[in-house]
C-alpha cells in the first residue's frame, strides 16, 4: 500500500525518531517505542477497568474473549511477540488499538488481565487483513497468539459482529488515537503521526461516524 506523500527529509526523520520507527528500515530488531507506549495505554486501562469493577463489587460479564486465569506474559511481552513474528505493518497495530476501543464502546465491556490478550491478537489480525497488502492465515495468527486455530476463527467472527464490522478508519480518526501515544511521550510534539506510523494516502477523510470519547485510558 502507498504511504503518504513525503514532506522534508529532516520531517520525516523526527516524526520517526520519536515514535522510534526510524530503525525499521534498518534491520532493526528491538521493540519500536510506538509498541512500547501503547502497551503502556493498555495496562493502564486494564488497570483502571479492574480497579472499577473492584469498588463497585461487581463482576465482569464473560465473554469469548474471556481466559479462566490471566495469561503468564504482559501486554508488552505479548505485542513484542506479535510485533516480531505476525510481520503487521505498524499501522496495524494502531488500527487494532482503535477497533479494541470500538469494541469496548459498542459492547459496553471492560478490558481486563483476563480478555486483553485475545481482545488483541482478534485486533491485530482483522486490522491486518484490511490494511495490509500480504498477510498470514488464521492459523499462523493463532499460534502467535497462543490460541487453537479453531478458537482464533470464533474469536474473528464474534469480534466483527461485536464491533458491527466497522473497519473503515477516517485519517482524522488514526491522527487522534496517534495524538495519545504523543500524550505518552510526555508533551513531544509529533506533526504528522499518520505518516509516520505508515498511514495510506488512499484512507479515506470522510466521517467514520467514530465516537470522539475512548474507553481505554489515557
Amino acid at each position: 500500500m502507498g504511504a503518504l506523500d513525503h514532506d522534508s527529509d529532516d520531517m520525516s526523520s523526527t516524526i520517526h525518531r520519536v515514535l522510534g520507527l526510524k530503525e525499521l528500515g534498518t534491520g532493526f530488531s528491538g521493540t519500536p517505542r510506538f509498541l512500547s507506549l501503547l502497551a503502556s495505554l493498555l495496562e493502564r486501562s486494564v488497570q483502571k477497568s479492574e480497579i472499577s469493577l473492584e469498588t463497585a463489587q461487581t463482576k465482569d460479564d464473560l465473554t469469548t474473549f474471556h481466559g479462566l486465569r490471566a495469561a503468564p506474559v504482559t501486554i508488552q511481552q505479548y505485542m513484542d511477540r506479535i510485533y516480531k513474528y505476525a510481520g503487521c505493518s505498524p499501522s496495524c497495530f494502531i488500527v487494532a488499538y482503535i477497533y479494541v476501543d470500538r469494541y469496548l464502546q459498542l459492547n459496553d465491556a471492560h478490558l481486563t488481565s483476563l480478555n486483553v490478550h485475545r481482545l488483541l491478537i482478534t485486533s491485530i489480525m482483522v486490522a491486518a487483513k484490511f490494511i495490509d497488502d500480504a498477510f498470514y492465515n488464521n492459523a499462523y495468527y493463532a499460534k502467535v497468539g497462543g490460541v487453537g486455530t479453531v478458537e482464533m476463527n470464533k474469536l474473528e467472527i464474534k469480534f466483527l459482529f461485536s464491533i458491527d464490522f466497522r473497519l473503515k478508519v477516517t485519517v482524522e480518526t488514526f491522527r487522534k488515537y496517534c495524538s495519545r501515544l504523543e500524550n505518552e511521550i510526555g508533551g513531544c510534539q509529533i506533526d504528522r503521526p499518520i505518516k509516520a506510523c505508515g498511514m495510506n494516502k488512499s484512507w479515506s477523510s470522510k466521517d467514520d461516524t467514530s465516537r470522539s470519547t475512548t474507553t481505554v485510558a489515557r
